[in-house]
């Protein structure tokens, strides 16, 4: 199928949101200088599904205007009434590496109970590459959310911050095979002695998975 500028701004233009939906998810098709400029009226649509399409494709295209984009993204972030639009938002600052926007990051998730916008600004945390985020991390590794705790584990691991070894070896006797998993891909980052310790600890977890994972990261940090 041809797609246009025209056809999909046809389509953007729509009273019927399951058309500008539609149209949103064309952009992908069209240029992407073209598709920004396109995308940027539907990032205030009046549909939460429509924002929200628009805001994650933000992750892509905003690289054609860093500077709009986080204003863009810092709006959403922080004034979006819906939790998965704050959450792309949150996906798409950290995969456009927009450390001018860590503030803002920190500020809603201390105010936000949702663990949808946590887990996302967690994990944006760890593209970031912020090293001010190891204070967050830490507050996070200790969430009642195990999914926000999982990505605290990931996002110590992108963080590389050989301090958060001593938070992360007590994790290798959680009841969650798939944070064990995730602590082994951390350890395997981070390196050093303790964690090489608990590594080989892990080739030996009752979960087939993260025994593999352990092993694999073992032979990654030996080749390195």
């Amino acid at each position: 199928m041809n797609y246009s500028p025209e056809s999909v701004q046809q389509l953007l233009d729509s009273d019927d949101y399951g058309h500008r939906l539609s149209g949103v998810n064309q952009l992908r098709y069209l240029a992407p200088e073209i598709a920004f400029e396109m995308l940027q009226p539907l990032i205030n649509d009046s549909n939460a599904r429509v924002r929200y399409s628009a805001v994650s494709q933000l992750d892509i295209l905003g690289r054609q205007n860093l500077d709009l984009a986080l204003t863009i993204l810092r709006d959403r972030l922080l004034h979006d009434p819906e939790a998965d639009v704050k959450a792309a938002a949150a996906d798409a600052i950290g995969g456009l590496k927009l450390t001018a926007a860590y503030d803002d990051l920190v500020a809603v998730y201390q105010q936000s109970c949702d663990w949808l916008i946590q887990f996302s600004i967690v994990a944006a945390l760890g593209e970031l590459g912020e090293p001010r985020g190891f204070e967050l991390l830490e507050i996070a590794l200790n969430s009642d959310n195990e999914l926000v705790k999982t990505a605290a584990v990931s996002a110590f691991g992108e963080l590389g911050d050989p301090r958060a070894v001593s938070l992360l070896v007590p994790l290798a006797n959680d009841d969650d095979w798939q944070l064990r998993y995730r602590l082994a891909q951390a350890l395997g980052r981070l390196g050093g002695q303790d964690a090489i310790a608990v590594l080989t600890q892990l080739t030996n977890d009752k979960s087939a998975q993260v025994a593999q994972e352990a092993r694999n990261n073992l032979v990654q940090g030996d080749a390195e």
